[in-house]
């Protein structure tokens, strides 16, 4: 069977399940922290007997629910205790065989772009980009610890969070100036992305496993386990749209192809930390009575709206009377800038463009992939944009 034909469905198998399994992970972190966030100081004596520190009545699915959080750790372990890692584990699991098989088994297309730094090797390339998939994590858990720690407690929010930022800006800059654009962005979605699963599989559930034990040897249970798994667990879900944003954008080649394509790609991670942070702060002001900091979320649209003001293309001179674009003009293209991928011996993802009946078959979709830059993949064989207009008139015009 065909490798490439092969390579496709472990494509979309693993993309499959890295969707699915990040829908369960996110979605049970963001159910956590509107739980965190919802939950109300008990009056009644037995709650406060029993030491909850914190409890929510809810309604859903018929029924009602009235979720309970203890301060540190119950004074007794209940029989059946549900642990949450697998969601996390699967998540990265999944996505880095998908980074596997997309960018790392493919460096020298996908990787590498000479126009923006001419690596000796794609092995060198495939280092570096591991190099950022996994290095950030230990600067980033350095500085939590250096800053964000002292005599057994945990804070220094504003600090900590002040030093990621910077750390998150210096790597997207740097990934833009050694990596292809599209991969540039992959990269640091899946360098924070890792942090996250590292975050639970270091610090948070050890930290709950290490709370157990304790309590099953009858030994004064640490404080600093539950702070430092909620400060970890309050970073990845601010770091959850930035990570979605740096995934999906990687799509749109009108965002990573620009010379500042690393600034464009911060300004979407901060507008949808900003968005999150309203959501977040939303859930306990609703509690408190307060006003919900929309502004938050404002100023994270108005910078997505600015960031797309900033990219817009100039505007197009008024149209004239041209002659209709002919098959041979746009096989002419088609030959030059496409064919090295979607011909008749190489043809990835099942695209094949060397025949009439071919590229009419495909005409809207190679329309949508030239208007949004997206092909030819870090546009590796210079296609200009007189001949991207050129092909996508062809297909408005019927792809006659």
């Amino acid at each position: 069977m065909d490798t490439t034909y092969l390579l496709d469905w472990a494509n979309l198998l693993l993309r499959w399940a890295h969707v699915i399994t990040a829908i369960a992970w996110i979605g049970s972190s963001f159910y956590f922290v509107f739980l965190d966030s919802s939950l109300t100081k008990p009056t009644a004596p037995d709650l406060l007997a029993k030491g909850v520190d914190g409890e929510l009545w809810a309604v859903h699915g018929g029924g009602f629910y009235n979720p309970q959080k203890y301060l540190v750790a119950p004074k007794s372990l209940p029989e059946k205790l549900h642990w949450f890692f697998w969601e996390s584990y699967s998540t990265w699991l999944t996505g880095f065989a998908l980074f596997t098989v997309l960018y790392l088994a493919n460096a020298s297309q996908f990787l590498v772009d000479p126009r923006v730094f001419a690596w000796g090797s794609s092995g060198a390339a495939v280092a570096a980009a591991l190099g950022f998939v996994f290095g950030f994590w230990f600067v980033y858990d350095l500085l939590c610890r250096w800053l964000g720690e002292k005599d057994g407690k945990v804070g220094g929010d504003a600090r900590v969070g002040a030093a990621v930022l910077v750390v998150v800006v210096a790597a997207t800059w740097a990934a833009g100036q050694l990596f292809a654009g599209r991969a540039a962005f992959v990269i640091v979605g899946a360098m924070m992305a890792t942090a996250m699963s590292a975050n639970v599989m270091v610090w948070i559930i050890p930290g709950q496993r290490k709370v157990i034990a304790q309590m099953k040897a009858g030994q004064p249970v640490e404080a600093i386990h539950g702070q430092r798994g909620k400060q970890r667990s309050v970073h990845n879900t601010y770091f959850t749209l930035p990570v979605l944003v740096a995934m999906l954008s990687n799509h749109y080649g009108f965002l990573y192809q620009g010379a500042h394509a690393w600034a464009v790609l911060v300004a979407l991670m901060l507008a949808g930390a900003l968005i999150r942070h309203s959501f977040v702060a939303r859930h306990r002001a609703l509690v408190n009575g307060t006003p919900v900091p929309w502004w938050t979320a404002g100023l994270g649209v108005a910078l997505i709206v600015a960031t797309a003001v900033a990219l817009a293309p100039a505007p197009k001179p008024a149209a004239v009377a041209v002659a209709p674009v002919t098959l041979a003009e746009v096989q002419q293209v088609v030959a030059q800038r496409c064919l090295m991928c979607h011909g008749e011996g190489v043809q990835q993802k099942g695209v094949a463009l060397h025949t009439p009946a071919l590229l009419q078959q495909h005409a809207a979709n190679v329309a949508v992939q030239l208007r949004a830059h997206a092909m030819p993949m870090n546009n590796a064989t210079q296609m200009n944009e007189a001949e991207r207009e050129l092909v996508i008139r062809w297909v408005q015009e019927g792809a006659k």
